[in-house]
């Protein structure tokens, strides 16, 4: 039974998280159902397969380009305001990729599409933890990761399934119909927090927007160890499954010579185990505080990714890397949402610019390391692969240790 803090039904508090939900949920269908596509995007545009990752990877930069700033225009303006404004551009920029001709166009759609996930990222989620208290807060974060993750691990599958029916420019004019009628019911059931009366008779003032103090006010969240440390550890615990989502089109289709429906069943094993870590978080936030929460993921993730780098070094087997991948998964699953709100809470500045930079700095991350991942060659041998995601993974032991160890006060359940 959810308790909202701000006066609003209970009706309308489900239809704010179904539709929070389903815009994160297709944000994410716009990068995951086009994955199965981009060898014929590619083809069609007269490109190099190099593009395959590059587009992926813009998709995720366009969603730390504009957050410095949506954030505090939110904690400005409202919420409200500007989620709509996201996803009416999310979806008139999907729309827009039915007429492009060149490789360069497609890209840059591809990046202006990726501001979507800015939106969800700085506006929904700082949305979502002023209209709930913090357990509730937890769980829901939790349940909308695992509803998000049904994009990469259904997303390529269905998106192989449409391709023999529909072609992939007539898969982004059925996103962009989609991203409207997302918009309408945002419409519909959004509520806004800036400003609003709280059922404890408290209220969240509008923060003043000047870029001056807005830039000082960054600079002071990159003065602070523990915030800093939290972010860079989000961007380097997600990197092995970015870098799977952006990488396995070329080492299955292209390097082992699958279908794209069997590409599309590779993907089920590894979302699939995200959602399991989801699962059991959900079921440990009543009992265990945040930081034990992410203590105790780091057994499932670190052994999964011990495990890539050992079958590394022998003739890696799909079926082994996907293993060590779901190993991870899990404990991907069990930690991402305790440490976000762990993060987000490190600092008493408003949240919309909090999560703005939590934002910013662990995507980019996501998206430059990535890029260096797939520039290095990992997507031509699995096991070149599992031996540069599992040290990739790994190095967010060095800022979670710092992030973890200091005495600091804690986040009550």
């Amino acid at each position: 039974m959810l308790n909202p803090l701000i006066k609003i039904g209970s009706f309308r508090a489900l239809g704010f998280c179904l539709a929070i939900t389903l815009f994160e949920l297709l944000t994410y269908m716009a990068s995951d159902m086009i994955m199965p596509a981009m060898v014929t995007v590619t083809d069609d545009l007269n490109a190099s397969a190099n593009h395959i990752p590059s587009a992926f990877n813009l998709y995720l930069l366009g969603g730390v380009l504009l957050q410095w700033l949506i954030g505090p225009l939110a904690d400005s303006f409202g919420r409200r305001k500007a989620l709509l404004m996201g996803c009416a551009a999310f979806a008139v920029t999907c729309g827009m990729t039915v007429w492009v001709q060149s490789i360069f166009a497609f890209n840059l759609l591809r990046l202006l599409q990726g501001m979507g996930l800015g939106f969800v990222i700085a506006v929904s989620y700082p949305a979502l933890q002023e209209v709930f208290c913090e357990a509730d807060a937890v769980r829901i974060m939790a349940v909308l990761g695992n509803l998000a993750l049904l994009s990469p691990l259904l997303g390529p599958l269905a998106g192989s399934l449409m391709l023999k029916w529909i072609s992939w420019r007539e898969l982004f004019l059925m996103l962009g119909v989609l991203g409207t009628l997302v918009w309408l019911a945002l419409y519909w059931v959004m509520p806004e927090t800036i400003g609003v009366l709280r059922q404890d008779g408290t209220r969240l003032n509008p923060t003043p927007f000047r870029l001056r103090t807005i830039a000082l006010r960054y600079i002071a969240l990159l003065k602070n160890r523990r915030f800093l440390c939290a972010s860079v550890a989000l961007g380097l615990m997600s990197l092995p499954l970015i870098a799977w989502i952006g990488l396995s089109p070329l080492l299955l289709i292209q390097g082992q010579g699958l279908s794209v429906l069997e590409y599309g069943l590779w993907q089920v094993p590894v979302f699939a185990a995200v959602i399991i870590g989801n699962l059991v978080l959900n079921l440990m936030i009543a009992r265990t505080r945040l930081e034990g929460l992410i203590q105790r993921a780091l057994w499932p993730f670190c052994a999964g990714l011990l495990l890539l780098i050992i079958a590394s070094r022998f003739s890696l087997s799909i079926p082994v890397l996907v293993s060590g991948l779901m190993l991870y998964g899990i404990g991907l699953g069990m930690s991402n949402a305790a440490l976000y709100r762990a993060a987000l809470f490190t600092s008493d500045d408003s949240k919309g610019l909090v999560s703005a930079m939590v934002g910013m700095i662990s995507i980019a991350l996501m998206a430059g390391a990535g890029s260096v991942i797939a520039a290095l060659g990992a997507g031509e041998a699995p096991g070149y692969f599992a031996l540069t995601v599992g040290i990739a993974g790994l190095l967010a032991l060095l800022p979670l240790r710092w992030f973890l160890l200091p005495a600091g006060p804690a986040l009550p359940i």
